[in-house]
């Protein structure tokens, strides 16, 4: 048995070292960073919990807990930022679950030939790079873009939209776009794998294809919905690509304070700070996540 395990630990070594160099390692660095401070070019390495005092930014005057709980954060720029993050990454999410679940169910149980066809044709859009697919959008929703200039054609309108670009919804529909495919294609695994036996046998116990659908497809393709939310949500949140071209003052996202602090501002420890707390929020918000949709369920128990 010794031997056995040994022999496990000896496979699973190299998969660990790897782990360790390209994620434990930097994330070690990034938490100790955070606890140091910097003068201009000087890092100063003493230990202080002053950039994440800075952070959540304690108010110095009495507070009327009951009128207003969240009054003791007297200047929560960056919780404000978090939280503005947050908001437009889940609206995102959302908005691409939506779309992309009834791509998924259309290709696993409509398409019956030339599937490889469709899903490459998903992948199209992804063959270039992140940033000119988000210079894209601009193009499109810009003053003299895409829209503007088909409705000015058209004479729907007199003079170009402004509402269209620079703003959170802009960044929102621009996130949901870039991230499309990485919905599609799990929620379009997990059906894929649902046994159609099971679709058949509830249609004929008496059940409508809306009942059925709520009964056994959704809960058997919950674990490619569960991947497909985590995969969009995670990686936007952090995002300062999108809010840096189409986001404008009010599309400001937690990525480019990140960004600003370890760039332009030269204050590395306090952009370590801002990323630990950032990715404490979202493993908070993570877990909550799973524990509300019951990942330790067998799925389709509820079928």
């Amino acid at each position: 048995m010794r031997s056995e395990s040994l022999r496990g630990y000896l496979l699973l070594s190299p998969a660990l070292l790897v782990m360790a160099a390209m994620l434990v390692l930097p994330l070690l660095a990034l938490i100790t960073l955070s606890f140091w401070t910097q003068d201009y070019f000087t890092l100063i390495k003493d230990f202080t919990v002053k950039n994440y005092a800075t952070i959540f930014a304690l108010a110095d005057r009495p507070v009327d807990f009951f009128a207003n709980p969240f009054g003791m954060f007297e200047k929560p720029i960056y919780l404000t930022l978090l939280w503005r993050s947050i908001k437009m990454s889940l609206s995102a999410t959302i908005l691409v679950v939506l779309l992309a679940y009834p791509m998924a169910y259309f290709l696993a149980f409509s398409v019956k030939r030339h599937k490889l066809v469709w899903l490459i044709l998903i992948t199209v859009p992804f063959w270039t790079s992140y940033l000119l697919r988000v210079f894209a959008w601009k193009v499109i929703l810009g003053f003299n873009g895409v829209i503007n200039s088909g409705l000015i054609s058209l004479g729907l309108i007199d003079k170009p939209l402004e509402f269209l670009l620079y703003n959170p919804i802009a960044v929102t529909g621009t996130l949901a776009h870039s991230w499309a495919a990485f919905a599609i294609l799990p929620i379009y695994v997990s059906l894929e794998k649902i046994d159609k036996s099971l679709l058949e046998a509830a249609t004929d116990l008496g059940d409508g294809p809306l009942r059925r659908f709520f009964r056994v497809t959704l809960p058997l393709s919950m674990p490619g919905l569960i991947a497909a939310v985590l995969l969009v949500f995670i990686p936007t949140v952090g995002d300062y690509i999108t809010p840096t071209l189409v986001g404008g003052t009010e599309g400001v996202m937690i990525g480019n304070i990140i960004q600003s602090l370890f760039g332009k501002a030269n204050n590395a420890p306090l952009g370590a700070a801002v990323s630990i707390t950032a990715m404490l929020a979202i493993t908070l918000l993570v877990c909550l996540f799973l524990k509300l949709v019951g990942t330790g369920r067998p799925a389709g128990k509820g079928a």
